[in-house]
């Protein structure tokens, strides 16, 4: 038994939170494998019906078919609910590799990373570029160096400023993976092929 919030605003949730994992591309791509080959052994099964026996050996052969198709179909479910297993296993550590990056982000640095972070912008060393290239072509020869480090003292306060927004939405990242895990928690459903 398969569950599909296509049109839930669970699927919401789901789209925008694991949006470009590729566990969920590969999630969607085994879906649509599993469907494939299930469809393949139900037309099989239905071919059966057409098929006349008029001798207890040709009912034999069909029911023998009958019963591998049933099986295969048996067997192609249990590798998917498998592989779901590990797709939730996959995505959790791709969600957590994404949060200990923006974690890493939001670190605290010393006063020297800083400056020399706000060096390297303003002397245009980054790979990006510095922000302050154009401003520095025009202004560079009429600034005395202690203009520069006001300039810097100034930017490394509103870098400090910035920090602490950023820190603030550490909470919303923290809040956004305990509901990811709730979700994954509930997501798989064991089936037992069997009952």
């Amino acid at each position: 038994m398969n569950f599909f919030f296509n049109n839930s605003p669970l699927s919401g949730f789901t789209q925008r939170s694991a949006w470009g994992l590729k566990s969920t591309e590969e999630k969607a791509e085994r879906i649509q494998k599993k469907d494939a080959q299930i469809d393949f052994f139900e037309g099989k099964k239905a071919d059966l019906k057409n098929v006349h026996c008029t001798t207890l050996e040709e009912i034999e052969q069909k029911l023998e078919l009958f019963n591998n198709y049933n099986d295969q179909i048996d067997a192609i479910k249990k590798q998917f609910n498998n592989e779901q297993i590990m797709h939730c296993m996959d995505e959790a550590r791709e969600l957590g590799e994404k949060i200990a990056e923006a974690a890493e982000e939001l670190e605290p640095k010393t006063a020297e990373e800083r400056k020399e972070e706000l060096v390297k912008e303003a002397l245009g060393i980054e790979e990006d570029g510095g922000m302050l290239d154009e401003l520095l072509e025009d202004t560079v020869e009429e600034l005395s160096e202690e203009e520069v480090f006001e300039t810097l003292d100034e930017m490394l306060i509103e870098d400090v400023e910035s920090r602490e927004e950023l820190e603030g939405a550490l909470p919303e990242i923290v809040e956004q993976e305990k509901l990811t895990e709730m979700y994954l928690e509930k997501q798989y459903v064991p089936i037992d092929i069997k009952a």
